[in-house]
């Protein structure tokens, strides 16, 4: 399928039987065409790639889409395939402006033509690169899982790191917990489980690994915040178990029976306790843009009745409930100040998780769900926001959010677009969507990542876990990764 800018509204020459022009005579129909992904009315960047879509409608045979002027035919299957090079000049030219977008569906002998809708095309661009995990429904086993990065200019996926395609139990490794520097590429890191274990840290082309473990801290890393400008990253470090329910509507919970955080430095390959306590499992560190405050969770442990704290905490599973709290940090001293309650979810019988600042410091994007904090599994998971200039309370980003789980998010670096985890689709698969956030602290509506195929996703057995935004592509080639992986044994860090 071709797509192109039609020059008035002259006839084009059909291509491979598809129509490639507008239709002389239509009828106007009311009823709004039913198209996958759902781009109606969103506000997308001015460098997104292709927004293809198709149209879905068992009585036509035939559809043609005008999208501002860039016409775009197709056959039964409603796959509409747009020109990149056109797109291009559209968003340019549109740039801050709206495109009106008619759908046209050949039904029998004639054409009917839809409503029209529009893509509001945004001042501000969106980074360049997203990168995230392809993880499959599975809870045990590691096998074809990855980490990837997308460039959302156009449709080309590359490979990070992979772990093994068949399983192997000598192999059988997990990755996760990609993170990466101010949005910046050279400093990056993700944890290896199980075989070949340890966490790999990059600085530039070269990378080795590392292993945190220590008598004095509870265990490894886990959930990590680099420093916005220094070698220091900041970790949860947990001890996670997974529950299956029976009764219970949400069927998987995952739970923190301890957790603590902890202050690894990257150059000295130093770690040291942050916070460790016995009576509040602390998670999810973030730092703000300017590196002063570490923002992260917080969830009061309940009263031990005897010893078995894992069995008590997993039949309190839905009263376990995370506030958002700050420390100040001494760069100079490398030492923190007192907590502060930033979000006081568990007063009104809700919980908080992944704390993220946005890059001009004015709001705290988090999570908001009915409890717990892996909020990827929990239908009532939405996008909140607390403005932090002027102390506003928190509100939903209603807009953004569904009636599923939304969970997972980052920032761009220019503050006006969030990726995050959805499973508004099916209810069983995260995918990434994309929400444009205006000068006023709202989200627009949120659009899924477009891919060459509109059917991409649907196919696609597999969850893209971690969103996260960079300006620049993984500098390690994965031919470094795996052998730091699979063939160097981990350093490890010095406790301080």
């Amino acid at each position: 399928m071709i797509c192109f800018v039609a020059v008035a509204i002259a006839l084009l020459s059909a291509c491979s039987g598809r129509p490639t022009s507008l239709p002389a005579t239509f009828t106007e129909v009311a009823d709004s065409a039913c198209i996958y992904p759902d781009y109606r009315d969103v506000t997308i960047p001015p460098n997104i790639a292709p927004l293809n879509f198709m149209v879905v409608d068992d009585a036509a045979d035939a559809f043609v889409a005008d999208l501002g002027g860039l016409v775009c035919g197709a056959g039964s299957d409603g796959k509409m395939d747009i020109d990149t090079a056109a797109w291009r000049s559209l968003l340019t030219a549109q740039r801050g402006k709206d495109i009106e977008v008619r759908v046209y569906a050949r039904r029998g002998q004639g054409w009917v033509r839809h409503p029209a809708f529009r893509l509001s095309v945004a001042e501000e661009p969106i980074d360049s690169f997203l990168s995230y995990r392809l993880i499959e429904p599975g809870y045990e086993l590691y096998r074809q899982l990855g980490l990837y990065q997308r460039n959302l200019t156009n449709f080309t996926q590359t490979t990070i790191y992979e772990n093994n395609r068949s399983y192997d139990n000598d192999e059988n490794h997990c990755v996760n917990c990609h993170n990466y520097q101010n949005y910046d590429t050279e400093r990056m890191l993700f944890h290896v489980r199980a075989a070949h274990g340890g966490t790999v840290v990059t600085n530039g082309r070269e990378a080795h690994k590392i292993a945190i473990k220590h008598d004095s801290i509870l265990a490894a890393g886990v959930y990590p915040s680099w420093h916005p400008t220094q070698p220091l990253v900041a970790f949860s470090t947990n001890k996670t178990g997974q529950v299956f329910h029976l009764l219970y509507p949400e069927k998987i919970e995952v739970l923190d029976t301890e957790s603590d955080l902890i202050l690894y430095d990257a150059e000295r390959n130093q770690v040291s306790n942050i916070l460790r306590s016995t009576d509040a499992l602390e998670t999810f560190p973030c730092w703000t843009p300017d590196g002063t405050r570490l923002y992260y969770c917080s969830a009061k442990m309940p009263e031990l009745e005897g010893e078995n704290t894992e069995a008590l905490i997993t039949s309190r599973f839905d009263s376990l409930l995370y506030d958002i709290y700050s420390m100040p940090f001494d760069l100079a001293t490398r030492t923190f100040g007192e907590p502060r309650l930033e979000v006081d979810a568990s007063s009104q019988g809700m919980s908080c998780s992944v704390p993220r600042i946005s890059p001009d410091g004015h709001y705290l994007l988090y999570t908001y769900g009915r409890y717990g904090q892996f909020h990827i599994w929990h239908k009532s998971a939405d996008l909140w926001v607390k403005p932090l200039s002027n102390d506003l309370a928190p509100y939903p980003l209603t807009a953004a959010n569904s009636p599923d789980a939304d969970s997972y998010h980052s920032w761009s670096s220019n503050g006006r677009w969030i990726v995050f985890s959805s499973r508004r689709d099916d209810g069983n698969f995260t995918r990434p969507y994309i929400a444009y956030f205006d000068r006023q602290g709202q989200a627009r509506r949120a659009f899924l990542l477009p891919q060459r195929d509109p059917e991409y996703n649907q196919l696609l057995l597999k969850s893209f876990n971690v969103p996260e935004l960079t300006r620049s592509a993984v500098r390690v080639t994965i031919e470094e990764l795996n052998h730091v992986v699979r063939h160097t044994e981990a350093q490890v860090a010095a406790y301080k």
